[in-house]
């Protein structure tokens, strides 16, 4: 076998169907691409359209097949209609990335529960109503990949933790609860655990130069992380080469976590 047909026994992605949440902007948009140039079809799922119109195009201009759809996972109702309309543009998904998020950081005295129940909404009931979903039609079919972007937060507490820890915490207990339910079945359920990287999502905190700098100066590798430093990560966990991975926090953070 050469090694171009091994590494496409390992992390080839052909045929499969992936379904992005956030994947116009950020972490979500670098993973998109990722997973279309490793062969998937890809349908990125956010709130705003020119964004979204622009990620798909991009993908297309460059050979991939990418789609889009433009939704509200802030709601029940909004996660399930966006839900039916990114299975019907290429079909029902293979593969589930979850990184759509709020970052509401209110100090906890402050913490009211407008902003916790926007944040559970978001960053943790649309992950878990997509999952039964598109989990079980996975399971069925044999082949399935889940995958949860998270955050330090879900395991230390710093710069207001608050809701947003809660909800990243919990999502990573969802990914073994998934993870339980469907592995036997040929589906994997992982989060991916990223240090600091300064994206529209953590705009407030990346604009202090000082702050950027004392969390560049924690990780191991001297400097924080940039979108498209997960690209392997989620190609490695979203392909064949992944199958006994299941219910693990993949840490994609320079050493922060470890420093």
């Amino acid at each position: 076998m050469t090694s171009q047909g091994y590494l496409s026994e390992l992390f080839s992605l052909d045929g499969r169907v992936a379904l992005v949440t956030g994947g116009s902007s950020g972490i979500g948009r670098a993973v998109a691409g990722a997973l279309a140039r490793a062969g998937a079809a890809v349908v990125v799922l956010a709130r705003k359209e020119p964004q979204l119109k622009e990620t798909a195009e991009e993908l297309t201009e460059q050979g991939c097949r990418a789609g889009w759809v433009s939704g509200d996972l802030g709601t029940r109702t909004g996660v399930r209609a966006a839900a039916d309309a990114a299975a019907a543009v290429f079909g029902e998904p293979d593969i589930l990335v979850n990184c759509a998020g709020v970052n509401l950081r209110p100090p906890m005295a402050e913490l009211d529960e407008r902003v916790w129940d926007t944040t559970m909404a978001v960053n943790l009931e649309a992950p878990f109503l997509l999952g039964q979903r598109f989990g079980p039609g996975m399971a069925e079919r044999g082949y399935g990949r889940i995958i949860h972007v998270t955050s330090q937060q879900a395991h230390r507490a710093f710069v207001h933790s608050g809701a947003y820890g809660v909800s990243k915490g919990a999502l990573e207990s969802l990914a073994r609860s998934q993870a339980e339910a469907w592995s036997p079945y040929g589906v994997t359920c992982n989060t991916l655990v990223p240090g600091f990287v300064p994206t529209p999502l953590n705009a407030r905190l990346s604009s202090d130069p000082e702050k950027v700098a004392a969390l560049a100066a924690r990780t191991l590798v001297g400097r924080n992380g940039l979108a498209g430093d997960f690209a392997g990560a989620a190609v490695f966990l979203a392909g064949p080469g992944s199958a006994y991975v299941t219910g693990q926090s993949i840490f994609v953070d320079g050493g922060f976590s470890v420093h």
